[in-house]
């Protein structure tokens, strides 16, 4: 069953929404050459304290860290770590969430550490994230789930590839359902697999973590024996962008996003829903 959201739910998610907002601003700022990523989970730790919110990745299936920080060819679910030193050059996934009366928002975003990044990086990322905007887009009163997934597959195909021969979509992973708990049904591919047909048609209410992953190369992965970091094999690096988007009846609301959305959407010409904390 896909839970629909009163607005005033949606209200609750859009100001959990602003507090991973706000980790992520703080986590970007802090990511520079010479931090740890356990010091980037403090920081997180902090925000959700003081905005009075919940945790939702700290303890989820066991997980130790309040986010996922996951370098270079790390794809998702990287652990925070001591040991894990940030250097120029890098790339880092700063994966967040948070709760706020029992209603969670969940957002990821890339991050450049320092300097000298190779010109096809620099493109993964942004190829990865213009994907999101257009899934974003595609979420409409009266499409289905399949539009969405065919949406972010399109816009990664038709992008230039890069030198290493194309876009990897990771297959393994993608973005889900989400409100009164973080992962909730329905799954959303970034890619349209036709056996799954077109799946459940796109309701006001319904609220969707939409999270494409891109590889240099191949996007085939594996786990790491702490079963959580989970690596493309290749070891060609990965960018790893989401938000979580509340469906109107005027429109999407991006709830992770500080303006709703309303900038990127109105550049592919679309009106972001009204903002429900104003």
């Amino acid at each position: 069953m896909v839970e629909i959201k009163t607005p005033e739910q949606i209200a609750s998610m859009r100001a959990a929404g602003l507090v991973v907002a706000e980790m992520h601003r703080r986590c970007a700022e802090a990511a520079v050459p010479g931090t740890t990523t356990a010091e980037l989970d403090r920081i997180a730790a902090a925000v959700i304290a003081e905005h009075g919110a919940k945790p939702n990745f700290l303890g989820y299936g066991g997980f130790p860290g309040n986010i996922c920080t996951s370098v270079n060819d790390v794809v998702v679910h990287g652990i925070p770590s001591e040991d894990t030193v940030l250097a120029s050059g890098d790339i880092i996934s700063i994966d967040a969430g948070a709760i706020i009366d029992g209603w969670h928002a969940d957002a990821a975003l890339t991050v450049f550490v320092g300097d000298g990044h190779a010109p096809e990086v620099h493109e993964l990322s942004r190829v990865t994230e213009h994907s999101l905007w257009a899934g974003i887009a595609a979420m409409r009163v009266g499409g289905r789930l399949v539009d969405i997934s065919r949406a972010v597959e399109r816009d990664i195909r038709k992008q230039p590839p890069p030198p290493s021969g194309r876009w990897g979509i990771v297959e393994e992973y993608g973005g889900h359902g989400i409100g009164s708990a973080m992962h909730m049904e329905p799954h959303v591919l970034n890619y349209v697999e036709r056996r799954r047909g077109k799946g459940p048609r796109l309701v006001p209410g319904m609220c969707l973590a939409i999270e494409p992953m891109v590889t240099l190369g191949d996007p085939a992965t594996h786990v790491l024996s702490d079963d959580w970091t989970v690596k493309s094999d290749d070891g060609g690096w990965s960018a790893h962008w989401e938000h979580s988007v509340a469906l109107t009846e005027r429109g999407p609301l991006v709830l992770t996003a500080p303006d709703g959305g309303r900038a990127r959407l109105a550049e592919l010409g679309i009106e972001a829903a009204p903002d429900p904390l104003g």
